[in-house]
């Protein structure tokens, strides 16, 4: 039987204009990396070089110091949903939100 995926509408995915999203919700999102599955949606990211060759790198670490042999995929699904996860529960001192501030101060004329 095929699956059938429901895609939020835009009214679903706005944020609402009294406030941020709660952090229930944010958890809810994505409480955990969805590992090795298939994926129904996807997105691209530009990155740099460096970060590319940094992502490879822990790749190839993972694999031979830790023997988990892994897609560079799945450690970017394990990093955002730690990411995630820290913003939801720590809010306006989450590494997210100090990470973000310190990249948008420094692009600041």
């Amino acid at each position: 039987m095929p699956r059938s995926v429901r895609t939020p509408g835009a009214s679903e995915l706005a944020r609402p204009a009294d406030g941020d999203p709660s952090p229930e919700a944010i958890a809810e999102a994505a409480p955990r990396g969805s590992g090795r599955m298939r994926h129904d949606e996807k997105i691209t990211v530009y990155i740099s070089r460096e970060e590319l060759l940094a992502l490879e790198q822990a790749r190839l670490i993972l694999r031979a110091r830790h023997a988990m042999a892994v897609d560079r995929g799945r450690i970017v699904r394990e990093a955002m949903s730690a990411l995630l996860a820290d913003f939801s529960r720590n809010g306006g001192e989450s590494e997210l939100v100090r990470r973000l501030s310190d990249h948008h101060d420094r692009q600041r004329p």
